[in-house]
């Protein structure tokens, strides 16, 4: 007698030796097949694309000799070092970019923002770059160029308004010091030249180390060296090579 149990396909009858006969897969599962090979295929050419060739092709890049003889990106010193870490550990990267933009992307280039837009051989030293997302506050790509007092940037962090009105950047007062005048022969290191009107009597303000190496890391981010590579990516032809 045939085998009548159920199955997806219909009935599957037994065979004349008492073998069962399986039937070809439903259609559905075919097609479910298929599908899963077209995700998995477009995955792969999404990461291939997107990720393994610029990967590759950034990894070759090194430093390049300048005209006047310097090596750019310069290295980092040590102690801006520490204060990229700093600058990530205060979460500085929620609200600022470091990604100059060439301009059929944006205005950066006429806020003022940097002479040229960003390329890959600016980040060859950033083992880490910190390119943000958002941009609450301008962004700092060439902070260092655009700002090179470091009393600026200790002004700034202790109270943005002092040397912004307006703005919306929070104190960093925790990253200061303060020392009393009375009794010390010295001024201590890190002093910071603070208005009048922002002064506390009777003390120093006083960077920490961290405060310090942040400020450092800021001063470091200068990268509007003229490049050959971006004679045509957002260099205007009038500026003339820093």
């Amino acid at each position: 007698m045939s085998d009548t149990r159920s199955h997806p396909d219909g009935p599957r009858p037994d065979d004349d030796d008492g073998r069962q006969v399986w039937l070809t897969p439903p259609e559905s599962m075919q097609h479910s097949l298929f599908i899963a090979a077209g995700v998995l295929a477009t995955v792969i050419a999404s990461y291939v694309g997107l990720v393994a060739i610029p990967n590759w092709q950034v990894n070759r890049l090194e430093p390049v000799m300048l005209d006047n003889g310097e090596t750019y990106p310069a290295e980092r010193s040590e102690l801006a070092q520490k204060g990229k870490d700093v600058y990530i550990d205060l979460g500085c990267v929620y609200c600022h970019s470091q990604q100059v933009r060439q301009n059929d992307f944006g205005g950066d280039l006429s806020r003022g923002w940097g002479m040229r837009s960003s390329v890959p051989l600016d980040y060859t030293r950033e083992e880490t770059p910190v390119l943000g997302t958002m941009r609450t506050g301008p962004d700092l790509r060439n902070i260092g160029g655009r700002q090179p007092s470091r009393q600026w940037h200790y002004l700034h962090l202790y109270n943005p308004r002092i040397t912004s009105p307006g703005s919306t950047m929070p104190p960093f007062r925790f990253l200061f010091d303060t020392v009393p005048i009375e009794g010390r022969t010295n001024v201590p290191v890190g002093r910071v030249d603070m208005p009048e009107e922002h002064s506390v009597p009777g003390h120093y303000v006083v960077a920490t180390d961290r405060a310090r190496a942040l400020v450092e890391y800021l001063l470091s981010l200068d990268h509007d060296q003229t490049l050959p590579e971006n004679a045509n990516r957002g260099t205007d032809p009038e500026q003339v090579d820093r």
